[in-house]
């Protein structure tokens, strides 16, 4: 089986990970843990450890973290080097709604190469200012 893996600061992974409850359902292949403001390292990778414990040396892990070099996504990655894990993850920063939607539609793809080059390539397609027409007719009020 294959996991995704969301890890953050504060809120952000298990809002995520909510959101994909909402739109994808709820599913045992997608798993969350945050590091709390106030919590240390050591409380962060003993709930991550709980995380992840149903991962197996035969499963792969995508790992989505809010901040590539932070806390949460360094520990995470530790936790699953000791684990024996790190050769079967592949690990994204800056995780996003869109690259976090890719990966749990098709998150037990054949081709893993091709399923984390979509996960960048939506996550970056995503970004952008969206133009808004404010010239025209006042009376309309849509976007």
């Amino acid at each position: 089986m294959r996991y995704l893996l969301l890890v953050s600061h504060g809120t952000f992974a298990p809002g995520l990970h909510s959101v994909l409850d909402m739109l994808v359902g709820k599913r045992e292949d997608i798993l969350s843990c945050s590091l709390r403001d106030g919590e240390g390292a050591d409380e962060y990778v003993s709930e991550l450890e709980g995380v992840i414990a149903p991962i197996t040396a035969d499963d792969e892990v995508l790992v989505l973290g809010d901040l590539i070099g932070g806390s949460p996504l360094t520990n995470a990655l530790n936790t699953l080097a000791s684990h024996g894990l790190l050769a079967k993850t592949r690990a994204f920063g800056g995780m996003s709604v869109p690259m976090a939607l890719t990966a749990a539609f098709d998150l037990q793809s054949d081709d893993l190469d091709g399923l984390c080059a979509s996960m960048v390539s939506e996550g970056q397609a995503a970004m952008r200012e969206v133009e808004l027409d404010l010239g025209g007719d006042e009376d309309d009020e849509d976007l």
